[in-house]
């Protein structure tokens, strides 16, 4: 594996500054049950990284007395966390939107067959990866029999009301480029996943986040290998687009890893890049607890957004988010 960070930290990206804490995006930990080619976390079934029951439980904290409006888990597949399911019923208790960034694949894994349930019961939103509504690409970017496995998951999801007018059960998808170029234009490239998917499986969804993906990790690593990752790169900076600076995610939350280290965002946590919250440099998500036994440092806002040459994925073109395009 290729260190990508050495590549990326001398930077000319514009400052930023975040403002008020609206998501917590948590990173339940880095097992996951498919190793996917464009992977920036390094998952796969041999990781071990997992978050504990005591940080799952300052998490919840930080929800309730900060009052975080969302709660996005993810990995690795969060739901092998034997977490995920107390953490998931705490959070919607307190009134907090949750999102599980499902693999789909997830939902037929022995021991998980009542997990589409359970997301249902709980009104968890599900945003689910399949990275092109053609099994040759998913499976070569997946794994051979991929894309059957999700689309029984979307199936079973649709049978209990995800992605269908008028149930409040919300379904998204995922979509990722093949290789080190651009996502196109995310209405049109949602208008094709809808009607083939429709079409051909019955599928209904509500929106396609499409994703740029990013020079780290197993990607990074991939492009280096293949002398393709500083022409990558230029890419992403010949495309950067100043009106996206105004809304990329970085700006409204914070990053949990599975220790409970705070980051600016999923791919800073990647990359070892800790958040700073006030005066704190390095951040832990215990130091967002209220005057928790020693002073307030606050939710963040006004503290310095740690960059470095990766942020020009998420502000290249239409701009790339968790929650898909910044702009058409």
């Amino acid at each position: 594996m290729h260190a990508t960070l050495p590549l990326l930290a001398a930077t000319d990206f514009p400052a930023l500054q975040r403002r008020a804490l609206e998501t917590l995006q948590v990173n339940l930990g880095y097992k996951c049950n498919q190793s996917c080619l464009h992977c920036h976390v390094n998952a796969s079934p041999q990781r071990t990284e997992m978050m504990s029951a005591e940080t799952a439980a300052l998490v919840l904290q930080v929800l309730r007395q900060r009052r975080v409006k969302t709660l996005d888990l993810t990995g690795g597949a969060p739901e092998l966390n034997p977490h995920f399911r107390e953490l998931v019923i705490g959070a919607r208790a307190a009134g907090v939107r949750v999102i599980d960034r499902c693999n789909l694949t997830i939902l037929s894994e022995p021991g998980q067959e009542d997990l589409a349930q359970f997301l249902a019961d709980q009104g968890v939103e599900v945003t689910a990866s399949l990275p092109c509504y053609s099994v040759a690409n998913v499976d070569r970017q997946r794994g051979e029999g991929v894309f059957d496995r999700s689309i029984a998951g979307l199936q079973a999801l649709n049978a209990l009301g995800y992605g269908v007018e008028g149930t409040g059960l919300v379904l998204n998808l995922v979509y990722n480029p093949q290789g080190a170029v651009l996502p196109p234009p995310q209405g049109a490239l949602q208008a094709d996943y809808k009607r083939e998917l429709m079409a051909h499986f019955g599928i209904v969804f509500n929106q396609l986040f499409a994703l740029t993906n990013m020079p780290i990790q197993r990607f990074g690593s991939t492009l280096v290998s293949k002398g393709s990752f500083q022409s990558y790169l230029q890419l992403l900076k010949n495309s950067f687009q100043a009106h996206n600076l105004d809304t990329v995610m970085c700006r409204s939350t914070l990053s949990v890893d599975w220790q409970g280290e705070l980051y600016d965002c999923d791919f800073n946590q990647m990359l070892g890049l800790r958040a700073q919250l006030g005066a704190l440099q390095q951040a832990h998500v215990r130091d967002l607890l209220p005057g928790e036994g020693g002073p307030d440092h606050g939710d963040g806002r006004g503290s310095p957004i740690r960059v470095a040459e990766h942020c020009y994925g998420c502000t290249a073109g239409q701009g790339s988010s968790c929650g898909g395009a910044l702009a058409e």
